[in-house]
């Protein structure tokens, strides 16, 4: 909903004065790109996954199973902040649903069945097919 004449003035001071008071941190937050963000934190991860491999290693080399689940978790966790950093970097699921979408997990299973019943489907496609 775009803003009324009164509120884009109202807007406009306010980014006006703080300007004024602190034209430094106003010009930092405006450039200020959420995707540098998550590109920096998609580095970090990837480091953070590099030095999982490094610690899994030498717990390998090492003997110390310890050492080395620790550095397994470290790769896990990297991966996984890395991935949700991908995601919101590339705008992935952040589509909203249409209208006539399913919401929910009932509404799902409704129309396309539970797991158990769509394993059971295709085991009985594949005796069919025999």
């Amino acid at each position: 909903m775009p803003l009324s004449e009164h509120e884009q003035r109202l807007l406009d001071q306010i980014e006006q004065a703080l300007y004024a008071e602190d034209p430094k941190w106003a010009n930092t937050v405006r450039i200020s790109d959420p995707r540098n963000h998550y590109k920096r934190r998609l580095i970090k991860a990837s480091i953070g996954f590099a030095l999982g491999i490094v610690v899994m290693m030498v717990g390998v080399v090492m003997q110390s199973i310890p050492l080395g689940v620790g550095g397994f978790v470290v790769m896990l966790a990297a991966c996984l902040w890395g991935l949700s950093s991908w995601k919101r970097m590339s705008g992935i699921g952040d589509a909203a649903p249409g209208p006539g979408a399913a919401q929910g997990k009932g509404a799902r299973r409704t129309s396309r069945g539970s797991f158990m019943e769509r394993m059971e489907e295709r085991w009985r496609r594949r005796h069919d097919e025999r």
